[in-house]
């Protein structure tokens, strides 16, 4: 059956464009606008590439919407502005990125003050993300042209989506190339100094968090991309900086400074964590074999995490005994108190990743201080508490597996003679 008077979408779009007076609000409420975009209709393209129209767009994602609109409809048309923005439509793109107007209209939202709008904030970032992609080059030379965009961007490091932006200047740029000049920017940009600095007990939760949690992923992605470049990678300066030992130390040093700060220990423990992670993961989570370059290259900087680490072992074990910033805790199996709490859990999971690597001046200062037998009063202690047992079994089992060190013609294995003295 053939329907009469029934318009497809691209000619009720040419029928809309075609009015003198047409809005890109009134766009905006067309169901198909996003697909017809796609689709790179010409008469639809041409109307959003218009700069009074690109420059709404733009406003849309950047500022805040009315008070006076409904709920529902608050941020119906920036969500719609920037899926236009980023729906990879060269000529918009292209627009976006070259015309100096629009870019300073984008980059004013991380020059306001803290805190900015979330959700707007994942509009912008999300906007930036596809220029990086798509128009690596072009970023990159305004990027160097404002001395100010790295610690703007840090000032908003307590918005996830601003934390967001700064993975994309790294992940998403393409090729390799165009890749280690984003990675030399930033690294001339003391970004990593900078992140560091933000995992102190003067900062906020939600930014040390987010520190912590991009530098981590920074170090996960590089050191991926270097295994499956093999030969082809070349070192990055991000990665050096965050496997230095000058950097680890700066970061232990902030994490027991007084007074001390669960999140900042907890935050600097889980990239610790990172840093010290020398398996390989495949897609389906497997333990895969390492070449003998992956194995050089991570044992450099798990090498730098630990002579950092060491000297602070002592620190580390006296976070083990003090519970006296902890409240008692209702739970279904009764009251705890104190409860183990999550700087505790922390260095019960960091302990496996230590005694994995088998460094010998490392076994014996944990055996001089009786780290692991504290951690077994804890095993019982708290009963219930199922990541503590398991981090406390992963430590045993590498104690009786790890070999023994020949120093000065001896075999030495100190955890282990420890170890067979427990009675349990």
């Amino acid at each position: 059956m053939i329907w009469p008077n029934v318009t497809t979408p691209t000619e009720h779009f040419t029928i809309l464009l075609n009015k003198e007076d047409v809005t890109l609000l009134e766009l905006m409420e067309e169901d198909d606008l996003l697909q017809e975009c796609k689709s790179q209709s010409r008469k639809l393209i041409e109307f959003l590439i218009r700069p009074d129209t690109m420059e709404e767009m733009v406003k849309l994602i950047t500022s805040e919407p009315s008070e006076e609109l409904p709920e529902q409809m608050k941020y119906k048309y920036a969500n719609i502005a920037c899926e236009l923005l980023t729906s990879d439509v060269s000529q918009i793109t292209e627009q976006l990125a070259t015309e100096p107007i629009l870019l300073e209209k984008l980059y004013g939202f991380i020059k306001e003050e803290c805190p900015v709008n979330p959700l707007l904030a994942s509009f912008f970032s999300k906007t930036y993300g596809l220029l990086v992609a798509r128009q690596a080059d072009v970023m990159l030379e305004y990027f160097c042209a404002k001395e100010d965009f790295v610690s703007n961007m840090l000032r908003h490091f307590g918005t996830s989506a601003v934390m967001d932006l700064l993975l994309r200047l790294v992940t998403f740029v393409e090729p390799q190339e165009a890749r280690l000049k984003y990675s030399e920017w930033l690294n001339g940009q003391k970004v990593v100094e900078q992140l560091v600095g933000l995992i102190d007990p003067t900062s906020d939760e939600e930014r040390q968090c987010n520190a912590a949690q991009a530098l981590s992923d920074i170090v996960k992605f590089i050191r991926d991309t270097m295994s499956q470049n093999q030969e082809e990678a070349e070192q990055n300066p991000l990665l050096n900086t965050i496997e230095s030992q000058q950097v680890i130390a700066t970061l232990l040093d902030q994490m027991f400074r007084e007074p001390k700060s669960d999140s900042t220990l907890v935050s600097g423990m889980n990239l610790l964590l990172t840093l010290l992670d020398f398996k390989k993961i495949g897609p389906e989570f497997q333990q895969e074999p390492m070449t003998a370059l992956d194995a050089e290259r991570l044992a450099r900087g798990v090498s730098n995490a630990l002579q950092a680490i060491t000297p602070r072992l002592k620190d580390f074990h006296q976070l083990l005994t003090d519970s006296s910033r902890l409240k008692a805790m209702a739970t279904t199996a009764g009251t705890l108190d104190p409860p183990l709490g999550a700087t505790r859990l922390q260095v019960a999971k960091l302990m496996p990743m230590l005694l994995l690597t088998n460094t010998h001046s490392l076994n014996v200062e944990l055996d001089r201080l009786g780290t692991v037998s504290l951690l077994l009063d804890l095993f019982f202690k708290y009963q219930w508490n199922n990541f503590l047992h398991s981090h406390m079994e992963q430590c045993i089992s590498f104690i009786l597996s790890n070999n023994a060190v020949e120093i000065d013609g001896k075999l030495e294995h100190p955890l282990f003679h420890s170890v067979s003295r427990w009675r349990v």
